[in-house]
């Protein structure tokens, strides 16, 4: 065996463009890379996305959330709905800050309206914070409620952006009218964004 591949190699370095007759049928070698392409793909467009997306630092757009209260309720109030939403970001780099106005229809039974403030970290991925006031039947609540908010923020068209995020808001307090019940509930919000680059 050992001269049979002293004369393969030999032949080689003589003939190194008739390197085929040797192996007419042999199978090319599996690349080693192979299984690490997928995963590098979706690095770089984590790594790449945000530098794209810094240059769209001001966004304004609008969006629905579908909330749930977490404590029981009375059977004639309804413990989820929908809201509504405008909202202004500005999101210069990795720390950033939205300001947004919402509108719930029939919330506990009344309508409402909460402004709100966020501080933003990440990008792509993204985490906040921040707080709102609940205004309803003519007034503001007695405190503010508070927010943290987790979600995934995407450019989809050149300047438009999709925003999916999931909302947790506690210290949520409601005194309904004509009614000796005060509601007091944490609440979890599903909602989504579209806005749009200035």
């Amino acid at each position: 065996m050992k001269s049979d591949a002293s004369f393969s190699l030999a032949f080689l370095k003589r003939n190194p463009h008739n390197a085929t007759v040797l192996f007419p049928m042999s199978t090319p070698l599996p690349d080693p890379e192979m299984p690490m392409k997928p995963c590098l793909t979706f690095l770089m467009f984590i790594l790449i996305f945000p530098l794209q997306a810094q240059e769209h630092r001001h966004r304004l757009g609008g969006g629905v959330n579908y909330w749930v209260a977490l404590d029981d309720l009375e059977s004639n109030i309804d413990d989820d709905g929908f809201s509504y939403f405008l909202s202004y970001q500005s999101r210069p780099d990795l720390i950033g800050w939205d300001v947004a106005l919402e509108f719930l229809p029939d919330r506990f039974g009344e309508d409402a309206v909460a402004p709100q403030f966020h501080f933003i970290l990440g990008r792509g991925i993204y985490a906040a914070a921040g707080a709102g006031w609940m205004h309803r039947d003519g007034s503001f609540a007695d405190d503010p409620f508070f927010s943290l908010r987790a979600g995934l923020n995407f450019q989809v068209l050149p300047g438009l952006f999709l925003d999916i995020f999931g909302n947790y808001r506690f210290n949520e307090e409601a005194d309904l009218k004509d009614s000796d019940t005060k509601i007091d509930t944490d609440t979890v919000f599903l909602g989504a964004a579209l806005r749009i680059s200035l």
